[in-house]
């Protein structure tokens, strides 16, 4: 006794039509969705997406690198002058040196220590107000840059009154020393300084990110 023929193995076999393809099973998940953007996820999220921190603004981070660069210049300046110190210390003794030579020797000499502490609080400012986000920061890069100014209108009057020749240069170079401190003192005191260093929003330019 032969067991029945499989109709699907002989293909002169007809077999009964099946019902028609009805579609892909529904879904609640929709299959279109804007260009750039992933499907939604039919799952919640378990936590809450982490908020961004913001970001520093662009005249905060102009303003401390200024002071970082005014702290080089004013240091490679300080050297300098401490050279001159030192060969004026050596000559004042000499004949044909000035009378007024050694009063001159120790008002560089001032002048250079000072020069040494603004050094020291252009650097701490500048680290400051990449680092930490206070009213403290901001005022400490106040202070150094009016500083700077207030040392460089000192040299201005200073070289100018010492001298009768040369002082063309001497006012360009005190000029120089003081563009960049002048600068960085109206980011320091402007309107996204003031609100990032007082932890507020930036009052209407561009959102932190």
């Amino acid at each position: 006794m032969s067991a029945p023929p499989n109709p699907w193995s002989d293909p002169a076999t007809e077999t009964e039509a099946g019902a028609p393809y009805a579609g892909p099973p529904p879904t609640t998940t929709p299959y279109w969705t804007a260009p750039g953007w992933p499907p939604p996820s039919p799952w919640p999220q378990p936590w809450p997406p982490v908020p961004r921190r913001p970001q520093r603004p662009g005249q905060v981070v102009a303003a401390a690198v200024l002071a970082l660069v005014q702290a080089a210049a004013v240091a490679l300046a300080t050297a300098y002058l401490q050279l001159l110190v030192a060969v004026f210390a050596m000559a004042a003794d000499q004949p044909g040196f000035p009378a007024d030579g050694a009063a001159l020797v120790a008002e560089a000499g001032t002048s250079a220590a000072v020069q040494l502490v603004s050094v020291v609080v252009l650097v701490a400012a500048g680290v400051l107000a990449l680092t930490r986000r206070s009213p403290l920061s901001r005022w400490a890069l106040v202070g150094a840059f009016a500083l700077q100014l207030a040392l460089a209108a000192w040299w201005a009057v200073r070289l100018l009154t010492a001298f009768d020749t040369g002082r063309g240069v001497f006012l360009v170079l005190v000029l120089a020393l003081a563009a960049a401190p002048a600068v960085a003192l109206g980011l320091a005191v402007g309107r996204p300084a003031r609100a990032w260093f007082a932890g507020t929003s930036d009052g209407g330019t561009t959102p932190h990110r």
